[in-house]
């Protein structure tokens, strides 16, 4: 990580979650402790239907705990906070508006939409490569153009926290690789704080300054790795000694 605050911008405070359904209950997370620092990027690994996703609606107040409480800037987290940018699994652009029109489209909804953030917006995707394409429609550019337009589309209203759900799962291989390596790029030079879901073990390793490990329902906090790679790209980290053994070490922690 940067030589950065330590300010915390993200807090999990003995944070439960159950679910209440016509069936009965579901404890879906049990007693979350952990915060993200500023300037930090994280990820979290954890087996399939943990409650990697729930995670990330609890960060972005689009679900209320059932015990404890989430703080963004030390402040309980409400749905809709400027704060923070979410990018999904899938691109969802939408493919009758323009890459222009879609990476404004959040300027839009927050009613922001105004000459100097839209020219803001444009300039990052000039900034990161997309500069040609303005007036393209998503159809005409490639799965990691595309993926590369949501980051920006995220980035446009300028949110201080990023939540990135499996932004790369609906990629081939080779383009997850080089997306990976961009979208990693573009959130450190845009100093952002960023929380990553993943069940890519490799993934989580090559981004990350620290890796969180859930457990099985009901998600908790079993693990956390400062990774220690400092700023090696995410390709570079791959090629590194080092990779593996914690690839190992992860895999154990996610097969106890």
């Amino acid at each position: 990580m940067n030589e950065q605050t330590e300010k915390t911008v993200l807090e999990f405070d003995d944070v439960s979650l159950t679910y209440h359904t016509e069936k009965g209950e579901t404890l879906a997370a049990s007693h979350l402790q952990f915060a993200v620092r500023e300037g930090e990027f994280i990820a979290v690994i954890g087996p399939s239907g943990c409650g990697k996703t729930t995670l990330l609606s609890l960060s972005a107040g689009l679900l209320s705990p059932s015990a404890g409480e989430v703080r963004l800037y030390g402040k309980p987290v409400e749905r809709g906070n400027a704060h923070i940018g979410y990018m999904l699994q899938k691109d969802e652009l939408f493919p009758w508006r323009t890459v222009e029109a879609n990476i404004t489209l959040p300027l839009e909804i927050r009613k922001c939409n105004t000459p100097a953030r839209r020219a803001a917006a444009r300039a990052l995707a000039e900034k990161y490569g997309l500069g040609g394409f303005l007036k393209h429609y998503p159809d005409q550019l490639s799965g990691g153009m595309r993926q590369r337009a949501a980051l920006i589309r995220t980035l446009a209203a300028d949110p201080r926290m990023l939540l990135l759900d499996e932004p790369f799962s609906a990629l081939d291989y080779q383009t997850r690789l080089n997306v990976c390596d961009d979208v990693y790029e573009i959130i450190r030079q845009e100093h952002k704080t960023a929380m990553l879901v993943t069940h890519d073990i490799s993934e989580a390793i090559s981004v990350a300054d620290r890796v969180f490990v859930l457990s099985a329902r009901p998600a908790r906090v079993v693990a956390a790795h400062e990774i220690g790679f400092g700023e090696m790209k995410p390709l570079e980290r791959r090629k590194d000694a080092r990779f593996s053994a914690w690839f190992d070490r992860l895999w154990k922690e996610l097969n106890l």
